[in-house]
């Protein structure tokens, strides 16, 4: 029976799929990375305050890239190059999602709109991850190699959720609030579109790597079609609400350390 338990465990358990997953992982987490800190670093004077928040949104993310490469090198394993339709932050990029990368790399200052972008932006992603996060933590929480770096994920992907929902809030309270709910509706209608191409091109290539039957395979993509449906018809709008989360100032304090892998 396919669960999402038993289908993780089959690519942990194998080197190549290990690595594949791993590689993908860590290029998402490291550009995540360098686009938080460019951020940090371009904010307009009117919002300096929000720098540092950014800045350890960023470290959380390489901190992250740093966690998943150094899983494969506890298993003797070298990174390999993702590939360009299972990169998930390039594809929302490519697609207008986000601030461009050509501004990013630039040195004139953000805008408080640009601002409001990145963070309409981030609460949709970071909704996907938490939930991600939330699913591995569940099913490998006490896994003797995992446990710990998927705990410690989790946990910043939930930070980084409360975050964007508190700042956007606060936006909002400043006259923002149409913006918001537009950029909001864009990015999550976008994102579930990539985020089903990207999911159906991983496990093409997960099928290949671990020879699927033919038939496994089709039940995945009809499955990664079914997901698509019901976001399409009414699921995106759980990345679209705001409300005051429980966790307040969750980026408030310095990053924490990557977990040492023996």
């Amino acid at each position: 029976m396919l669960s999402a338990k038993s289908l993780f465990q089959e690519i942990l358990d194998d080197d190549e799929s290990f690595r594949l997953f791993c590689s993908i992982a860590a290029g998402g987490e490291s550009q995540g990375g360098w686009e938080n800190g460019r951020i940090a670093a371009l904010v307009p004077p009117t919002e300096r305050d929000l720098a540092p928040k950014i800045s350890r949104h960023g470290a959380d993310e390489d901190k992250h890239g740093r966690i998943f490469n150094a899983l494969m090198k506890k298993r003797g394993l070298e990174p390999v190059p993702v590939p360009p339709d299972t990169d998930y932050t390039m594809l929302l990029e490519r697609h207008g999602i986000g601030l461009a990368h050509e501004k990013l790399k630039g040195e004139t200052p953000l805008t408080v709109q640009d601002i409001v972008t990145y963070l309409a932006h981030s609460r949709v992603t970071e909704q996907r991850a938490s939930e991600q996060m939330e699913l591995l933590r569940r099913h490998f929480a006490d896994h003797p190699d995992l446990g710990r770096a998927v705990r410690m994920i989790s946990n910043d992907e939930d930070n980084h959720l409360a975050y964007c929902h508190e700042e956007l809030l606060r936006f909002a309270r400043a006259g923002h609030g149409r913006s918001i709910q537009k950029a909001l509706r864009e990015c999550a209608l976008a994102e579930i579109r990539i985020y089903r191409d990207v999911s159906l091109a991983v496990m093409a290539r997960m099928g290949r790597v671990l020879d699927w039957p033919r038939a496994k395979s089709a039940a995945l993509a009809a499955g990664i079609h079914a997901v698509y449906a019901y976001e399409r018809l009414g699921g995106w709008r759980r990345m679209v609400s705001l409300r005051m989360p429980e966790r307040r100032d969750a980026l408030g304090g310095p990053a924490t350390a990557a977990p040492e892998f023996a």
